[in-house]
């Protein structure tokens, strides 16, 4: 009997080591997808009142937690019964992100900002006025986003454990899901909160203190606009990725333009290195333009199947 146990706790050592080996070869494939996660949410949750921006936050995780709920279960069924929907499944989110990133860049340059003070104010009343709505807009965006990136990274973590047993995929995957999401939301919690901690120091007697909560005021608004920027990037680079990889012909050529890059004397291996992310960036524009287009006809052709 007490050999048993032993046996029994040896082969519970080595599930363990399987799934912390494994979880951390996930979490190296899908650091990629978390930076570009963190830009994207951090994005998608600016723009509210300073009192609204944590809550929201915790909405949105929330959410992604319950997304999380969902994919892991789904994807494990799926390579089970289906392995082959994982691919179309992928490319349709990978469309939807370069759709949302073209949308994106329209509207900021199609928006027109207040001219005049009381354009401003009328702007800003309105706002207010509909701010439960704007608020939820936000968290649906910002779910919906963070949907195709969770999809992402499940499917990145279930192609490194493959070959290992179903106790481990789930293990692994369950690791995963729980560590990005905490992660990446209590990463965009604090973003999101600079700008209070500075004010809070600006506040304080001593003058270092000030100085700082000074520098962090000024730093906050830079830090959420350059977040919007690679947020609208991110969402090209990840879906053109996605798309890139699934579709065999683009990745050849990718890799190909790569190997001929990388014989050019000196300078080969850094253009080699940068090739693939240029790439993926002009897919992901490319192929949101595409979309955008076919769904402009489509409201045009069908108006109320839009409305």
């Amino acid at each position: 009997m007490a050999s048993g146990l032993l046996l029994l706790l040896d082969d519970i050592a080595t599930i363990l080591d399987d799934v912390a080996l494994m979880s951390k070869m996930a979490a190296k494939k899908t650091a990629g997808v978390l930076g570009d996660d963190l830009a994207l949410n951090a994005q998608q949750v600016t723009g509210v009142r300073a009192d609204r921006e944590l809550p929201i936050v915790w909405k949105v995780a929330k959410g992604s937690f319950v997304n999380k709920l969902i994919l892991v279960p789904l994807a494990l069924l799926i390579s089970v019964i289906a392995p082959w929907l994982i691919n179309p499944l992928l490319m349709l989110g990978g469309l939807f992100l370069c759709y949302e990133g073209v949308e994106k860049v329209l509207h900021t340059i199609t928006h027109k900002k207040a001219s005049t003070s009381e354009e401003a104010q009328k702007e800003f009343d309105s706002e207010e006025l509909d701010l439960a709505t704007f608020e939820k807009d936000k968290v649906k965006g910002a779910i919906r986003t963070d949907f195709i990136l969770s999809a992402e990274i499940v499917v990145i973590s279930l192609g490194t454990v493959a070959t290992a047993t179903l106790m481990t995929k789930v293990s692994v995957l369950s690791i995963i899901a729980v560590v990005m999401t905490i992660g990446v939301y209590g990463l965009v919690g604090m973003i999101v909160k600079i700008d209070d901690l500075g004010l809070y120091l600006t506040k304080q007697a001593a003058s270092f203190k000030q100085t700082i909560g000074r520098g962090l005021l000024a730093f906050a608004p830079l830090l959420m606009k350059l977040l919007s920027i690679v947020g609208t990037i991110a969402m090209f680079l990840v879906g053109g990725g996605i798309i890139n990889h699934t579709i065999p012909l683009l990745h050849h050529v990718t890799e190909n333009t790569v190997d001929h890059l990388e014989t050019i004397p000196a300078v080969g291996n850094i253009i080699g290195a940068l090739t693939p992310t240029l790439i993926n960036f002009a897919i992901g524009i490319v192929a949101g333009a595409i979309v955008l287009l076919v769904v402009s006809l489509i409201q045009k052709m069908w108006p109320k199947a839009s409305s």
